[in-house]
This record gives C-alpha cells, sequence and structure tokens, in this order.
C-alpha cells in the first residue's frame, strides 16, 4: 500500500471520526487534536511539527485575520440583544405575516438581523424565545425551531452581496491579497446581480419548503409539545419601535459598502463597531446601563469562544493541506470536468463539508484555489461570488458547530428529530443556490 493511499485513508477516518464524536458531543478542541493527530501519523507529517507548526499557524492565523470581525459581530448582536432591538425586529416580522404565515417570519427576521451584521450565534439566542411563542402560539411542531432558525441565519442573508459578514469578508480579504500589484480590488458587492438572485431563490425555495414541511407534519398530526426548561414571555415587556432598531443595521450596511477610488471609506470591522456604538445610542434607554461593562465583557468572552471553535476546525484543515494525498485529493478537484466554475462550487464545497464551516472553509479554500481559477481566467468578483455561495451548503451537515449548538444548546432538539429539515433547508436550498449562481455567471459572466 503507498504513502498516499494511507494518508487518503487517514483523512477519511480522521474525517469520519470529526463527524462522529461531534454528534457524541465531544469538545471541538479535543475532536481536532486528536484528528489531526491521525492525519499527521498517516500522512508522513511528524507528529511534533503537525501540531506545533502545522495546527497552530491555522489556528492563529484565522484568529489574527478575524477576530475583530467576530467581536465586531458580537458586539452588535450583544447591543441588539440587551436593548430588545432583535426582539422588536422580530415582532414586527411577525406583525407583517400574521399567525397563519408566522413560521416564515422566524427565518425572515434572522436573515434581516444576519445581513445587518448580527452573528449567527446571537441571532440564534435573541430570536429563539420570540420563535417558541410563536409555534406555541400557532401549535406548529416544536422540533422545527432549529430549521427555521438555521435556515434563517446560515443561507441567503450571510453570503448576500454587501452582507457585514465574515463568510463576506475572508474571500475579499484573501482575493484582494492574491489582487496586490494588478491595480484591481474587489469588495462586499462584488457578483452583486447573480448574487441577490441567487440568495433570492434559497430565499423563495426555504421559505416554501419550511412552509411545506411544517404544514404536513401538522396535518399528519404533530402539535406543539413544550419541554420542561420552555419559558415563554410576557405581555409586559418593553421593546423599541422595530423601525427604529433597523436602522443601526441599515447604517452599517451603508457605510461599509460605499467606495471611493475603488476603496471602501469604512473597513468592516470598524462599520461593526459604528454600528453597534448607533445601536446603543438610539436604543439606550432599553437597557439595563448598570450591566454595561458586564455586558461587553460577556461580548469579549462569548466572540472569543466563537472564533477559537472555528479556529480549532481550519487548524485540522491545515494539518489535512500539509498530508501526502492532499495535493492528490486538490489536482483531481481543480481538474473537475465542464466549465471552471463547477470546479469551483465543487472544491469549496468539499472543503467547507471536511471543515464543517463555512467561514473556516472559506479561509482554507479561497488561497488554495483561487489563483489556478483566475488564471482560467475567471474574474475576481465571480470567483468571491461562488465560493461565499458555496460554503453555506455543505458546512452544514451534523458535525457543524453552529448547527450542534442551536439544535441541542439552544432547542435542547436531538439530532434524530430536527436535522432532517435542517438538512432541506441549509444544505439542499442553498446547493439550489449554488447551481444558479454557477449558471448564470457562466452565461452571464460580464454582469456587475
Amino acid at each position: 500500500m503507498s504513502d498516499v493511499t494511507i494518508s487518503i485513508i487517514g483523512i477519511v477516518v480522521g474525517l469520519g471520526l470529526v463527524l462522529y464524536m461531534i454528534m457524541k458531543g465531544v469538545n471541538i478542541f479535543v475532536i481536532a487534536l486528536l484528528c489531526s493527530s491521525i492525519v499527521a501519523l498517516s500522512g508522513g507529517i511528524n507528529l511534533y511539527t503537525a501540531l506545533k507548526t502545522h495546527y497552530m499557524s491555522g489556528f492563529v492565523g484565522f484568529m489574527q485575520a478575524n477576530y475583530l470581525i467576530f467581536l465586531g459581530g458580537t458586539l452588535l448582536g450583544k447591543i441588539m440583544e440587551t436593548t430588545n432591538g432583535a426582539k422588536a425586529i422580530a415582532q414586527l416580522f411577525i406583525k407583517l405575516f400574521g399567525k397563519d404565515k408566522a413560521v416564515i417570519s422566524v427565518p425572515l427576521a434572522c436573515g434581516i438581523l444576519g445581513y445587518g451584521g448580527v452573528s449567527a450565534f446571537v441571532i440564534s439566542f435573541c430570536v429563539f424565545p420570540i420563535a417558541l411563542q410563536i409555534f406555541k402560539e400557532a401549535d406548529l411542531p416544536r422540533r422545527f425551531i432549529p430549521a427555521a432558525l438555521t435556515f434563517g441565519c446560515s443561507t441567503f442573508a450571510m453570503i448576500a452581496p454587501g452582507a457585514p459578514q465574515i463568510h463576506n469578508a475572508i474571500p475579499v480579504n484573501a482575493l484582494n491579497k492574491i489582487l496586490e500589484g494588478t491595480g484591481t480590488s474587489i469588495g462586499l458587492m462584488s457578483g452583486m446581480v447573480v448574487g441577490f438572485i441567487s440568495c433570492g431563490v434559497m430565499l423563495l425555495v426555504g421559505c416554501l419548503w419550511l412552509f411545506h414541511i411544517v404544514g404536513s407534519a401538522k396535518k399528519g398530526g404533530e402539535h406543539f409539545v413544550a419541554k420542561s426548561m420552555d419559558v415563554f414571555k410576557t405581555d409586559d415587556e418593553k421593546l423599541p419601535n422595530g423601525f427604529l432598531a433597523l436602522i443601526p443595521l441599515i447604517v452599517t450596511i451603508l457605510i461599509i459598502n460605499i467606495k471611493v477610488d475603488n476603496q471602501p471609506i469604512v473597513q468592516l470591522e470598524s462599520g461593526l463597531f459604528l454600528g453597534s456604538l448607533l445601536a446603543w445610542i438610539l436604543m439606550n434607554k432599553y437597557q439595563d446601563n448598570g450591566k454595561l461593562l458586564g455586558n461587553l465583557g460577556d461580548t469579549c468572552k462569548n466572540s472569543m469562544v466563537a472564533i477559537a471553535n472555528t479556529c480549532a476546525v481550519v487548524g485540522f484543515g491545515t494539518v489535512v493541506q500539509q498530508a501526502k494525498a492532499f495535493p492528490v485529493i486538490l489536482n483531481a478537484v481543480l481538474n473537475i470536468p465542464g466549465p471552471p466554475l463547477v470546479g469551483v462550487a465543487v472544491a469549496m464545497n468539499v472543503i467547507a463539508g471536511i471543515c464543517g464551516s463555512a467561514s473556516g472553509g472559506l479561509a482554507i479554500a479561497t488561497p488554495l484555489i483561487a489563483p489556478a481559477y483566475l488564471a482560467r481566467g475567471i474574474s475576481a468578483a465571480i470567483m468571491h461570488r461562488t465560493l461565499a455561495i458555496a460554503s453555506s451548503a455543505l458546512d452544514s451537515l451534523p458535525h457543524n458547530g453552529y448547527i450542534v449548538t442551536v439544535t441541542n444548546g439552544i432547542c435542547n432538539e436531538t439530532h434524530k428529530d430536527a436535522y432532517g429539515a435542517v438538512f432541506k433547508l441549509t444544505v439542499i436550498t442553498p446547493l439550489i443556490g449554488t447551481v444558479v449562481a454557477v449558471v448564470l455567471f457562466t452565461l452571464f459572466p460580464t454582469l456587475p
């Protein structure tokens, strides 16, 4: 048996263990180190070098490049949470759609918050109590709450053109680094027309599918069954006006996408902090100011935990890149027959699936595959949008940290009961959106 074959087996075993151990609830840091060791020992890498150099370079590199974005998104989310701004936006959508279509209001509210820059974890914590109330009042099966939350947070909104999310920022930063010295650059709005169409298809398909799935279950005799830990809100909660709560999100999106001489006047991290300050100014009276420093401390701690989980996955992926089999796997991916964008989409999905993370997958995939496909004539703008959209599909396999947190931690549901709907909305629906993007970019490569 050749060294490459042994290395391939090691990568497959390592990935299989990642999936199995995540499903069993093992800590992601333990998983990443153990599976990195398996990949290293089977892939011809000195174990000490694999962990000390390769694993830690991936871990620390992702932290350095993206921590301020995580912090800004978490800070904005925390202020939206403590001022009840997030709840106000969710309630606004509930009133607009009414009780009969209330299930769709959950992902729409999540999507608005996500497109405004609030991190997915924070949105889920904020909107879950409202989703719980909606599902109870409409007598909808509780097990579909994770699907409604994860669809709204981790698909159409987080990868849409202009969104102040890390999934937009990572490929932009990586591609601009490749483009240094060429006199060209890209921004968060690159691939705008096709990007919005693709995300619109995801939104439409997902909402219709969610409505059908929940409706079919209810017709089959399922009802809302509360769990012992459920707490339902009272009507005396003081909320800001929903339209007022939207202003900081709209301002954040606008200021980070305004360019002068092809350069943004406000960087993403700065935009998120300015949006957070504006949210605090507008809705300060709705929060307990005595807890301000404590809330800021919680924000720093939570953002560190969130990014460290992704760093662990990126570290594992970095070790995989050093294995003897990886060049063979990468060469196979880069030579997928058909239009070049098919290869980009497939490669991105595979790497995001391996990582169990869209952001982690983007951090690994973009510098690896972008140079080869740029050399084939694909524009950086098309590359950026295709990578971002494709990253939102296979990243949502059962071992994804966000999926695990929402399903088991926030919603207290099991994968057995909840993941079927989550898979349809966060894996299959984004795959449909990816196909739409690839087809449109291939047919109309000159669209802005």
